[in-house]
C-alpha cells in the first residue's frame, strides 16, 4: 500500500513539501534599515544627547514665542523703576534702565541662535563646496588649495573679524559673514578627506563613465554621501560662533545698542554684577546652557553615525 503522506522519502532523508504562494504571503516581511535609521536609533538610546535636544528646544521656542506673550517690550524703559530683582511683575528682575530682563534675554537669544545658525551656513557653504572640489580634483590644485588653507589656519581670525567690523562698519550682518568666512576652514578639511575616500568608488567610477560633468558629480555624488561628518562639525560649529559672536559683543565691537545678544547681556552684567547680580546670572545660565546643549548634540550625532558604534 502506498502511503500518501504529505512528507515524501527520499531514501532514508524526508523531504519537506513545497511552500506554496500563500504561505510565501504570510511570511512577515523584514523592513530594510539605512543609515539614517540606524543613526536615529542610535541617537535615541544616547539620553544625554536626546535630553540636550529637548533643552535645546524649549530655549528656542522661549526666545521666538517668548516675546509675543509678554506684556513687557525689550526698550521701554522706566528710569523711575532702575534695577529691581527677580519678582512676580517681573521674573528675571529689571536692568538699570528699567527694562524687563526677561524679555531682553528672549530678544537676545533670538540674535544669538540667527548668529550662530547664519554664520554657520556660511562656513558650511564654503567649506563643504571648496573641500569637495579639492579632494575631488586632486593633485597639484589639492595641494594649492589645502596650503591656502594652512595659510589661513596661520591667521589670528579673531584680529581678521575685528577688523572687518572697524573698516566697514558695525553692520549686524557683516558680523554673520564674516564670522561665517573665518570658521569654514576645519570642515573644508573633512569633506576633504571624506571626498579622497569615496572618488575611487564604483558608482562614482560610474558616473564619470557615463559622461555626467565634475560639477554634478561633486554636487549630486560626493557631498550627499559626507554629510554625515557634515552635520556633525556644523552641530559643533554654532556654540563655537555664538561664542565668538559673545566675545566681540563683550568687546563693544558686535550688536549695538538697542538691540542685544547674550554676549551684550553678559557684558552689561558684568558691570554691575556686585550690585545687580540677577543681570549676569540670567544671561549667562541661558547662553552656557545653550552652548552645553549644542555640544551634547554634536558628541550624539557624531556617536550616532560612527559607522563603528554599529558593532558596539
Amino acid at each position: 500500500m502506498t502511503d500518501h503522506s504529505e512528507t515524501a522519502v527520499l531514501g532514508n532523508e524526508p523531504v519537506p513539501p513545497p511552500i506554496s504562494a500563500a504561505e510565501i504571503a504570510d511570511e512577515e516581511l523584514v523592513e530594510g534599515s539605512s543609515l539614517w535609521k540606524d543613526a536615529w536609533a542610535r541617537l535615541r538610546k544616547n539620553r544625554l544627547a536626546v535630553g540636550s535636544l529637548v533643552t535645546f528646544v524649549v530655549i528656542v521656542l522661549f526666545c521666538l514665542v517668548g516675546p509675543l506673550l509678554s506684556p513687557w517690550d525689550a526698550n521701554t524703559q522706566d528710569l523711575f523703576l532702575g534695577a529691581t530683582g527677580p519678582s512676580a511683575q517681573h521674573w528675571f528682575g529689571t536692568d538699570t534702565l528699567g527694562r524687563d530682563l526677561m524679555v531682553r534675554v528672549m530678544y537676545g537669544g533670538r540674535i544669538s541662535l540667527l548668529v550662530g545658525l547664519v554664520a554657520t551656513l556660511v562656513a558650511l557653504s564654503i567649506g563643504v563646496v571648496y573641500g569637495a572640489t579639492a579632494g575631488y580634483v586632486g593633485g597639484r590644485t589639492d595641494s594649492a588649495m589645502m596650503r591656502f588653507v594652512d595659510l589661513l589656519y596661520a591667521l589670528p581670525f579673531t584680529i581678521f573679524v575685528i577688523l572687518l567690523m572697524v573698516a566697514f562698519g558695525r553692520s549686524l550682518w557683516l558680523m554673520f559673514v564674516a564670522i561665517g568666512a573665518v570658521e569654514w576652514l576645519s570642515m573644508a578639511r573633512i569633506v576633504r578627506s571624506g571626498v579622497i575616500g569615496l572618488k575611487k568608488q564604483e558608482f562614482v567610477e560610474a558616473a564619470v563613465s557615463l559622461g555626467y560633468s565634475h560639477k554634478r558629480i561633486i554636487l549630486r555624488h560626493l557631498i550627499p554621501n559626507v554629510l554625515g561628518p557634515v552635520i556633525v562639525i556644523a552641530t559643533l560649529t554654532v556654540p563655537a560662533v555664538m561664542l565668538l559672536e559673545a566675545f566681540l559683543s563683550f568687546l563693544g565691537l558686535g550688536v549695538q545698542p538697542p538691540d542685544a545678544s547674550w554676549g551684550v547681556l553678559i557684558n552689561e552684567g558684568q558691570q554691575n554684577m556686585e550690585i545687580y547680580p540677577w543681570l549676569l546670572i540670567f544671561p549667562a545660565a541661558f547662553f552656557a546652557t545653550t552652548l552645553f546643549c549644542l555640544n551634547f548634540i554634536g558628541d550624539g550625532l557624531r556617536d550616532a553615525l560612527d559607522p563603528k558604534s554599529a558593532k558596539d
